[in-house]
């Protein structure tokens, strides 16, 4: 089928959502009677920086969003009926949350005063899902219907909360009803709450004066076009107005839900120098353009007089180009890692500025790139201290700050770790790497690390659970960049520093972590990190039947290469202030990496691990044994330095001829893979 005739029967399926959408997004007389209208979609964070995502509660009988604003006497009301309601229904499948769209109350304020609040509020700072839902004040509850999408329910909390007291009326009996197969015998009533204001729902009128040409095209070409093009990533390229327009309801879910530009940190936190996000007058301007009906308006088509041709190397020619070893991805099954090593070819030691990834196919899960020292053919077995970067779905070139790069000796062999994943189809993978190098070398050395922990257990069936690791610097450093990586199972992650004195700060949340998009985010500028700084990773995992990415909910899951296991990597390039070409300080790295595997099991982060947190790790279970020997203080649990006593206890085990299986670690399998990326972003 031709892409065009997809399109026009894809625009009859959405004509009717973009009626909706302009009935919607001027709702706002309390007069307006909102049952049986439909609830659109959108993803907003809470106070804890977590996202709530409306169409992920599919599964649920209902959902249930309230109306509040801080430091108002209904909102609290209201909130406490709701901590009732959630203790009574929660474990029914029901979702309940707050929605705060008042500009009077800034994200920081919701972060600081609703921390304690025992329900979920979501910031709706551009207003744009209380504008679209029919918010007029304080304390009005919707009851959606996940079935239909449309408002089941449209009244006070409860029936004493409500402005004229209507039997019958209330959150409660709504819940009833639909968990009973029926509707609600009380669909409407009036609600006494302080009123929200809305300036935008007056300017609606205004909105079909936005320009297509002139006020639309340029963000489209600025932030989608990129990807958004023919035989791009995007599904379908932004070539035209009339593409545009067919796709609009697409293109307007997709701003509210956060899912695209593909960059999906939370804009309250973190300064990214590689930053893709629409601004918040980009997101208005195309949304209000959107629900305006995508007028056309006068002058040109600037998508279709200008087609944008991605080049296959963004960042220029390539120094060097390897391609590594084509491999047949099978349609289903498990596969091992794949190591393959390529003669580097290298005459003289070269610094490296940038690895650049071309060719990769769906099926790679992610790519790592190092150097070894020997000429391999069968590239089976090895690890590296030289990393050169890695690739996963959607991920840019590897970067390295200014005057700072990556040393690649003479000879030996560009080496790679390559993890497929069955998608259904056969397909054979051609990836292709390319190298950039400086032509001077530079004085600084890029430094690679990663906050992780091996020892993560998610019960099965466990909808938000929580995980964290943390690392210490042992030393003044510069960070460049920061990426996290989990799996299907892998719902929100947070970094936080905690300075030497205690201050913490949040540097990078994503309220929904998204598997398909494997990014970096570069700080502008380079965060500094004081000696003795910790580097916090919190990550929430999903490993319900709610979530439609969880291979099996009925399986606990651990630490585990493959997809349908778990991981918690934090990646962070960085240079230590104090190092230089120069003066190489290989002690300064020794010292962080044995933080490393501390902070990972050290899960109250109060510097001690007790044998309750070595949990059932068969690689570290041993170490329980230990605890009474290098428990120099006898108290219980191990610091830091009697953590490294035990773990020197081990090797000498390891290495003592004859020692017993039983006390080896880390195991060969299943985490082999996983040790072979700890090695090679730990390295140089």
């Amino acid at each position: 089928m031709k892409r065009s005739h997809k399109l026009g029967l894809l625009a009859l399926g959405l004509a009717g959502a973009a009626s909706v959408i302009a009935l919607s997004a001027t709702a706002a007389p309390e007069s307006v009677k909102l049952t049986g209208t439909r609830v659109d979609n959108f993803m907003l964070p809470d106070q804890t920086g977590m996202g709530h995502e409306l169409f992920y509660f599919k599964n649920a009988p209902a959902v249930v969003i309230v109306s509040g604003v801080l430091g108002d006497d209904t909102t609290k009301k209201a909130a406490a009926e709701l901590q009732k309601l959630k203790a009574q229904y929660e474990a029914k499948g029901v979702h309940f949350v707050m929605l705060n769209s008042s500009l009077e109350d800034s994200r920081d304020e919701i972060i600081h005063e609703a921390a304690h609040l025992g329900v979920p509020m979501l910031a709706d700072s551009l207003q744009l899902v209380g504008r679209s839902l029919g918010v007029t004040k304080t304390g009005e509850a919707f009851v959606v219907n996940p079935k239909t999408w449309t408002v089941a329910y449209h009244g006070p909390v409860t029936e004493a909360l409500g402005d004229k007291k209507v039997k019958g009326a209330g959150v409660s009996a709504a819940i009833d009803s639909l968990l009973a197969g029926g509707m609600p015998k009380v669909t409407e009533a009036s609600v006494k709450g302080k009123a929200i204001a809305f300036p935008d729902r007056v300017k609606a009128p205004q909105w079909k004066s936005i320009s297509y040409a002139k006020d639309v095209a340029p963000v489209l070409q600025a932030k989608c076009v990129v990807c958004h093009t023919e035989g791009g990533m995007g599904p379908f390229p932004m070539d035209s107005y009339q593409t545009v327009k067919t796709m609009a309801p697409m293109i307007r879910e997709s701003l509210r839900t956060k899912r695209m530009p593909p960059f999906h940190s939370d804009a309250h936190w973190g300064n990214w120098s590689n930053d893709m996000l629409l601004s918040n007058e980009q997101i208005k301007t195309v949304i209000n353009w959107v629900e305006a009906g995508a007028p056309r308006g006068e002058g040109g088509d600037p998508l279709a007089e200008k087609k944008y041709v991605p080049p296959e190397w963004p960042l220029g020619q390539p120094d060097a180009i390897v391609e590594i070893p084509a491999f047949d991805v099978p349609e289903s099954g498990y596969i091992d890692y794949q190591e393959r090593s390529v003669d580097a070819k290298l005459t003289e030691g070269k610094w490296l500025k940038a690895t650049a990834w071309s060719g990769s196919s769906p099926a790679v899960h992610h790519a790592l790139a190092g150097w070894i020292p020997e000429v391999r053919e069968d590239g089976k077995g090895f690890s590296w201290n030289t990393s050169l970067g890695g690739y996963g779905p959607g991920g840019d070139a590897n970067l390295t700050p200014d005057d700072t790069g990556i040393y690649i000796p003479p000879g030996g062999s560009y080496a790679y770790q390559m993890h497929y994943t069955s998608n259904g189809k056969k397909i054979t993978d051609k990836t292709k790497v390319g190298y950039y190098f400086y032509k001077e070398a530079p004085t600084k050395i890029l430094r690679q690390t990663s906050v992780t922990d091996f020892s993560l257990e998610i019960p099965a069936g466990a909808a938000r659970h929580h995980e964290t690791a943390y690392l210490i610097f042992p030393d003044d450093a510069e960070i460049f960049g920061t990426q996290p990586h989990c799996h299907s199972r892998c719902y929100s992650t947070k970094l936080t520093i905690r300075y030497p004195d205690g201050r913490e700060e949040v540097l990078l949340n994503q309220p929904r972590y998204d598997f398909g998009w494997q990014r970096e985010y570069h700080f502008e500028p380079m965060l500094q990190v004081p000696k003795g700084s910790l580097m916090i990773a919190d990550y929430v995992f999903d490993n319900s039947a709610n979530n439609p990415s969880n291979p099996d909910p009925t399986h606990k899951v651990t630490f585990g290469e493959q997809t349908s296991e778990e991981m918690l990597f934090t990646f962070m390039r960085f240079r230590f202030k104090n190092e230089t070409v120069a003066n190489r300080r290989d002690d300064l790295m020794k010292a962080l990496q044995s933080s490393v595997v501390f902070g990972a099991f050290d899960d109250d982060r109060n510097g001690e691990i007790v044998p309750a947190e070595l949990r059932s790790d068969p690689r570290f279970g041993p170490l329980k044994g230990y605890i009474g020997m290098v428990d120099a203080n006898k108290n219980g649990s191990l610091n830091m330095a009697e953590w490294t006593t035990a773990m020197n206890m081990m090797q000498q085990m390891r290495n003592r001829p004859g020692a017993a299986p039983a006390a080896a670690a880390p195991a060969a399998k299943p985490d082999a893979g996983a040790k072979a990326m700890l090695d090679n972003v730990t390295g140089q």
